[in-house]
């Protein structure tokens, strides 16, 4: 809960940018910055804690700070590797510790969980989920992750979800081996940012939305959405990250294979309603990410 007078830091660490924000949520952000994600994380992080000092200097002392990292991330906290960066796609990053540098460097409570996590707990605390206990964040972006909410809280077993290296069924026209370092053609392999410009052999943003690749992209990832709505059915699926967002088309070509995935073992209008109402774009669009890293340091001086 906000304490008047309380402010926070988050950091947002994605596979292609950092996102830095400060405030105390939606309505109260004080300042906001971008870094590029280097290859070398030593300066990378540096380059955020030069502006995290220099916001503290500016506007007062934070109550706490919030990471919302790309993963693997290491999150079981009597680990002695918590908050650390595990098997990544990222070249370099791989056993960079994050939580205990800044927890070193800015002498606060430090909040750390995966980016698609936080954002999924941004939206549960102000975007499209805020009355469900259940629900899926999804984003497709430079990978694909979902954020997966049971109960009130993300899931977490030994390790949390990596539903984007799910391995799907191919369309049977398909032989293109897929992007993914590790697995070639799991869902991120397929749909993510990545693999789509891989695929077409030029940026997502250039492409039209009649392009073949959509095709693709889409039937990998609505057969991560009938995986989820067969292991943690939850009650709606938000689909965001910078690829869903730069093309609205592709939520609805998701939404039409999905349909057609499931055929009649659900009644969808039963158990979820509309489709389009399920399977959504998130209520606070592009911010969930930094948002979510807000959110974070916001629980992270409340424990």
């Amino acid at each position: 809960m906000n304490v008047a007078g309380s402010l926070y830091g988050g950091v947002e660490l994605g596979g292609t940018k950092c996102v830095c924000i400060l405030g105390t949520g939606p309505d109260d952000v004080r300042e906001q910055a971008v870094v590029a994600t280097g290859r070398d994380p030593v300066d990378t992080l540096a380059r955020i804690e030069t502006i995290l000092h220099r916001w503290v200097g500016q506007h007062g002392p934070i109550d706490a700070l919030g990471i919302a990292s790309f993963g693997p991330i290491d999150l079981v906290r009597l680990s002695p590797t918590y908050g650390s960066i595990r098997a990544t796609a990222k070249p370099g990053w791989r056993g960079t510790d994050i939580a205990s540098r800044f927890a070193h460097s800015c002498g606060v409570p430090v909040g750390c969980d995966t980016d698609v996590n936080a954002a999924a707990i941004a939206e549960g605390r102000w975007g499209a989920a805020r009355e469900l206990a259940d629900y899926a964040y999804v984003t497709v972006g430079t990978g694909v992750g979902v954020g997966l909410i049971v109960d009130g809280r993300p899931l977490q077993g030994f390790s949390h979800p990596e539903c984007g290296h799910i391995r799907v069924a191919r369309m049977a026209q398909d032989s293109w081996p897929g992007s993914c370092p590790f697995h070639r053609d799991c869902v991120e392999g397929l749909a993510s940012g990545g693999a789509i410009a891989a695929r077409a052999g030029r940026a997502p943003e250039t492409l039209s939305d009649d392009d073949a690749v959509w095709e693709y992209a889409a039937d990998a990832l609505a057969q991560l959405l009938h995986t989820l709505m067969l292991t943690a059915a939850p009650r709606r699926i938000l689909v965001g990250g910078g690829v869903a967002t730069a093309r609205p088309g592709l939520l609805p070509l998701i939404r039409r294979r999905l349909t057609r995935s499931l055929g009649d073992y659900l009644d969808l209008d039963e158990l979820v309603g509309a489709i389009d109402a399920y399977v959504c774009a998130p209520g606070l669009g592009g911010r969930a990410g930094p948002l979510g890293a807000l959110a974070l340091a916001v629980d992270a001086a409340d424990r």
